[in-house]
This record gives C-alpha cells, structure tokens and sequence, in this order.
C-alpha cells in the first residue's frame, strides 16, 4: 500500500477526434497563481503548492518533489481502498495554469535539488497526453536537475493513450509507473470491484513496456482471502510472469475501519491468519519465473521483509518464507504493533 506522504516533500490530446471526460476539461484559470486557487485553499508552508490531505505516494517516492495534477482517482471504486473516499478527494483534474505556476515557483524555490517528481493523485495518467507534455515540459525547463518523473497508473486509463503517445511521454522525462494490479486473478478482482481482468491489466503493462517506461507493479497479498488464496497467488504469478516487469512488490491487505465497505461486497470474506499469509506468498514465489524483476515486500504491511532480484534470488527468498513457516519464532517477524500504513 502507498505511504501517506508529508505535504512539503522535496529533495533538498487528447488524441485527434477523441473527447475528453468532462472533468478532465478544466477551464484555465487566470495567471495570477493566487488567482488560480480554489476558495479557501492553503498552499504549503514550504512549497507553492495546494495540497489535500491526505497525500499518498509509493514508499521509493520519498524524496520526491510531490506534485499534483489531478485530486482523489477517477475510479475511486475499489472495495479494498480508502485512500480516495474522503469528501475533499473527489476527483478533479487540477487547472492547468495552476499546475504550471506552481512548477514555476518550485524551479525558483528549490533550484537544482530537486532530482526527482512524483506525479500525484491516484492516476494522473488519465490526463490527455497534450497536457501531460505540457506538464513534463515545465518540469524540465524550470527544474533541470530533475532526473526521474512517475506516477501512478490506472490499467483502464491506458486504453485511450498509444504507445506512440506513451513513448512521446517517456522522451519528455516519465521514466516510471505504478501500477497496483492486486490480483491477476478474475475472480478476486470482480469481486473486489477493481474494474480490471487479467487481460486488460496485461495489455497495460505490455503497453508500458513496449514504450519503455518502466513498470513497478504491486499485488496484494491475502487479496482473495481464505477462500481465494491458491488462484489469487498462482494467477498473480502468471500475470507477472506474462509482463516481466522491471519492479514487483507485495504488500499485504489491511481494511480501515474494520472494511465495512470491503465486506458489503464481498461478505463471506474470511481473512488470512499470518501461516496463510506466508504459505501465499511461499504459492506465489514459487510460481514466479522471471528474468530481472527487482522485488520488495518490505512496505509496512508485511510480516516478513523480503528483498531481492528475481530470478537470481528466487531460491534464497522462498528459504526465508519457508523458514518463517516451519520455524515462525526464529524469524525475523514483524511485531504486530509495528505493521501499519
């Protein structure tokens, strides 16, 4: 799961003939940057920027420049997600005079620190592409030491864009996309809401590769439950597996307030115990096959750190699920009051 992030952090077309959603055609607003506000917003103490809390990005994205194009996601559905339900996250493209004033005023506030930008809400590549190049721009010209852009990444959102269109983002400087796929599992994902299969989350993933943008891509182990946990992990497996991408992390599944939400949907959902967990993830590892794919479990969700390069350190990451299977008490566990977002 994403980390909540600190408001102020920074290193220190549409296609032709295609129409947009009508909350993606935000009317410019006028220059002056205070002008551009909504009523009432606040901009951080450190940074010329209007955040809304709470601000999410990927636990890599730490040192990032946060920088939001869009509020909330343009889904917003799935049942296992709160990140995006509060009132003041509805999903709205942000006024593109705002954005690129406030990257204006960052390029002058922060100079050459800042080496990396993290593209946020939950799925600015909803945007048309013309206003993401606009974007990508602006960051290059006015903070030139930047060396990485990302963001995260519906796979629905991917169906109006091109590889031609992606690759013309990957030359403006996006160098990587998040994508949470949960599950490569049809079941699991329909019952969960996700909007996405098997198919069309392999066609994004195949789409980004084909552009050369790199893919971190994130499952969530316990997704299925008790019921669900073979065909979760072992399709979980082949969607990787199908994709190759070049960075894979499992996090584990935790409900906020108790998942009333997740449970209205899915109600004879039974979760995983910590052996049911592990014995997943030992399902999972087992089935991965792949060439170079850097891999973390080490979000704060997980029981079990785990780090390594698959295929080279398959053998040693399934002896450490293994072991934390028969011999749990000689593990290196998480405490339970350690695990958390």
């Amino acid at each position: 799961m994403p980390e909540r992030a600190g408001p102020a952090q920074a290193p220190c077309e549409r296609r032709s003939g295609a129409t947009a959603p009508e909350h993606l055609e935000t009317p410019l607003p006028p220059t002056d940057f205070l002008a551009c506000l909504p009523e009432d917003s606040t901009l951080s103490d450190d940074l010329p920027i209007r955040y809304i809390e709470p601000v999410y990005r990927p636990p890599s994205e730490a040192d990032s420049l946060i920088l939001p194009v869009t509020d909330g996601c343009s889904w917003s559905k799935c049942s296992f997600c709160e990140m995006y339900s509060p009132p003041q996250k509805r999903f709205r493209a942000r006024g593109e005079a705002e954005v690129l004033e406030g990257i204006r005023r960052c390029g002058a506030r922060l100079g050459d620190s800042a080496r990396r930008v993290f593209l946020a809400d939950g799925d600015a590549l909803v945007l048309p592409t013309r206003r993401l190049m606009v974007y990508l721009e602006a960051i290059r010209r006015h903070l030139p030491a930047v060396r990485r852009v990302s963001s995260y990444c519906l796979a629905r959102n991917l169906g109006r864009k091109s590889v031609d269109e992606l690759r013309a983002l990957r030359d403006a400087g996006l160098e990587r996309v998040y994508l949470g796929a949960e599950s490569g599992d049809d079941s699991v994902l329909a019952r969960v809401n996700k909007g996405e299969t098997f198919a069309s989350t392999q066609a994004a993933l195949d789409k980004l590769g084909a552009a050369g943008i790199r893919r971190s891509v994130m499952i969530l182990n316990g997704l299925g439950g008790e019921a669900l946990s073979q065909p979760h992990a072992e399709n979980s497996a082949r969607l990787i597996n199908a994709t190759q991408p070049e960075y894979l992390s499992t996090l584990v599944v935790m409900l906020a307030d108790g998942g009333a939400r997740f449970r209205e949907q899915w109600p004879d959902w039974r979760a995983l115990s910590q052996a049911g967990l592990l014995a997943e993830m030992e399902t999972f590892l087992a089935a991965l096959e792949l060439r170079r794919t850097i891999f973390r479990a080490d979000h704060a969700s997980n029981w079990l750190v785990l780090k390594g390069t698959l295929g080279a350190d398959k053998a040693r990451l399934l002896h450490q699920v293994r072991t934390a299977i028969a011999r749990p008490e000689t593990a290196a566990l998480r405490p339970a009051w350690m695990r958390g977002l």
